[in-house]
């Protein structure tokens, strides 16, 4: 039996968050070329070292005068001079203006000696060489002078000042090259497990690959929070390589990310590195998702583990390791964007710690906010997109009640609810039917689940195939059909024609599960199929495999293909679209059910303008009839 260490005291969300406070990140200030300086945060103050403008200047089209000559000018009684020169933009003025004289001037140029005004062009009028001046000004009007914008050794920008494309434009007139700013904290990120795979390289599922989410997902996250990533190579589940792989990394970065490795059990190496090798300064912290979290120094670095799972891992960077590197790089806390709402459906918890609840938001059809949980478990990284915020459920709440009212903390300012929520079947010709709708959200989680929501009130939209029905009045905005059988290798080489060659022979079946629609119209096939004093049920249970069940359309057809099993329920667009042969059983329809409470939504007409496009959709979807 393996040995398992028991997690140590949990940190509260608070003492977590001053521990890694206490960590020293900061890097040296850098000096980089203005072009370069975009979002980097001053590192010390910039006084101008020249006058803004460094000369006076027109500030509009016209005539340079003086301003006495003018005096008394109007309209009817105009003040006559004569044009002496012109004096254009980024020259040196060769001419004078006496008393009695003008020059024409352009904006910017700079005024020639003896004048102290500028008449627009506007109020002039030539005569015969001579400009008439209709209006009198005083000196200085239309006039930049010399450092009116700022002044050398004036304080033209302080330290800790962000530089967006305003304060570059002044550093420019400055004549600025470079800048001295705030170093941005190196942030090394290591992905730990042997079942690591980065994308684009082979995987291998009957070894248990994964794809590798974490270090591009931190990465991306680190850069976001003011800090520069380096990926390393992955670390095997092996202390020796751990260690190795931590010291290059503390060799090079202020800060150190590992992710996963940090539950405490025996094949769990990376905190028994740190501890042994370096100094532990937490272990665990009490909120969920991300309770197995590592905070020490390793060498010369800081050091924060973050769980293995990825919205775990992200929810912990979020809300403990971005705001310090925020610190470090001088970047000032983004406004959290919050809303408040109310629960569309009770949400029970009762764990004993601080729950950072992933929830998505939806409009109902008033325009009020609802708030749904959104939680397939900390690995469904589907999760990552399908949230919009979180709510932050106290150690002490057993469950947040339908209609409480909640504060949800976006994930950033800009997010937006759903323009349209669709909840139910998983089908090809919807999901291509919902491109043409701005910012739709659909939830392929079955026909039951999306009749199971819509008694919630929840959906603005379900899609349903198969033989149920709601229980609720809905509006259908679109219907067509599809063909479903079975799914079996090239060349049928088992012979298979229909569901009875499947009763207690040797092939391996998979199904779709029982919130699939597609599932439903099966055992409604099998119900025909049964005999006198026979049920489907019990024909269901000489099926091998009839228990094992997958989520989506097309995987029973890609098993299938992988040769994981003989035979799989599927569509026949997806046995064609993966070259496979097809078995037909029946056909089943497909229908876009709205809610009657959201039809007016913008949204929901939106959708169902381009369900318009259904007979184009369908006619490249073999098997599919609108």
């Amino acid at each position: 039996m393996t040995d398992r260490k028991e997690f140590r005291d949990l940190a509260s969300p608070e003492d977590a968050h001053e521990t890694v406070a206490s960590l020293d990140i900061d890097p040296d200030p850098e000096t980089v070329p203005l072009r370069e300086a975009r979002g980097r945060v001053l590192a010390e103050r910039v006084d101008a070292g020249i006058d803004v403008p460094g000369f006076d200047r027109a500030s509009m089209d016209g005539y340079a005068v003086r301003a006495a000559d003018t005096f008394g000018a109007d309209e009817t009684d105009p003040v006559v001079l004569p044009k002496t020169g012109v004096v254009h933009a980024g020259e040196e003025p060769d001419v004078e203006v006496g008393e009695g004289e003008c020059v024409e001037i352009s904006t910017g140029a700079v005024m020639p000696a003896g004048a102290d005004a500028v008449v627009p062009v506007e109020r002039t009028t030539e005569r015969n060489g001579e400009i008439a001046f209709e209006t009198a000004v005083a000196p200085g009007d239309s006039v930049m002078a010399a450092g009116a914008d700022v002044a050398a050794g004036e304080r033209a920008l302080g330290p800790g000042t962000e530089l967006t494309p305003r304060e570059i434009g002044l550093l420019s007139a400055l004549g600025v090259e470079s800048v001295p700013v705030r170093g941005k904290p190196t942030v090394g990120v290591i992905s730990t497990g042997d079942e690591l795979v980065r994308p684009g390289e082979p995987l291998e599922h009957r070894a248990g690959e994964i794809y590798d989410v974490n270090s591009y997902t931190v990465a991306a996250a680190i850069e976001e929070a003011g800090g520069e990533a380096v990926l390393y190579p992955h670390a095997g589940d092996d202390y020796a390589e751990m260690e190795r792989q931590l010291r290059t990394a503390a060799d090079e970065c202020d800060l150190v990310l590992t992710s996963g490795s940090t539950s405490a059990s025996a094949v769990d190496v990376v905190y028994r590195v740190i501890e042994e090798r370096g100094e532990l300064l937490l272990h665990g912290v009490a909120v969920k998702p991300g309770k197995p979290m590592l905070v020490g120094r390793f060498e010369d670095a800081a050091y924060v583990g973050l769980p293995g799972y990825p919205v775990s891992a992200l929810t912990i960077f979020r809300t403990f390791v971005a705001p310090a590197i925020r610190d470090a790089a001088g970047k000032p806390e983004p406004e959290r964007a919050t809303v408040e709402g109310r629960m569309a459906v009770q949400e029970r918890y009762g764990q004993g710690r601080t729950r950072l609840m992933p929830v998505g938001l939806l409009e109902d059809g008033a325009g009020d906010t609802l708030v749904y949980p959104v939680d397939k478990g900390s690995g469904a990284t589907t999760s990552l997109v399908e949230a919009d915020g979180v709510v932050e459920v106290d150690a002490d709440t057993d469950y947040l009640a339908a209609g409480e009212s909640v504060a949800v903390e976006l994930f950033s300012p800009d997010v937006r609810p759903p323009s349209v929520l669709c909840i139910g079947e998983d089908d090809p010709a919807f999901a291509r039917l919902l491109d043409g709708v701005r910012n739709p959200r659909y939830l392929a989680e079955g026909t039951r689940s999306g009749f199971r929501r819509l008694r919630d009130d929840l959906p603005d939209v379900v899609v349903a195939s198969g033989p149920l029905e709601p229980e609720e009045e809905t509006e259908t905005l679109a219907s067509w059909t599809r063909e479903w059988g079975l799914v079996v290798p090239e060349g049928n080489p088992q012979n298979v024609d229909g569901l009875v060659d499947l009763l207690d022979a040797d092939l391996d079946f998979l199904n779709r599960t029982t919130a699939s629609g597609l599932r439903v119209s099966l055992d409604a096939a099998l119900d025909d199929l049964a005999g006198e004093g026979e049920t489907g049920r019990e024909l269901a249970g000489r099926i091998a495999g009839y228990e094992r069940t997958v989520r989506a359309h097309e995987s029973p057809a890609r098993k299938v293909a992988a040769g994981d099993v003989d035979v799989g329920l599927g569509l026949r667009a997806s046995a064609a679209k993966l070259g496979l042969d097809f078995v037909p059983v029946g056909a089943e329809s497909v229908r876009v059910l709205a809610n009657p409470g959201r039809i007016e939504k913008a949204g929901v007409r939106e959708l169902e303008r381009a369900l318009d496009g259904v007979e184009s959709v369908v006619a490249d979807l073999p098997g599919y009839e609108a």
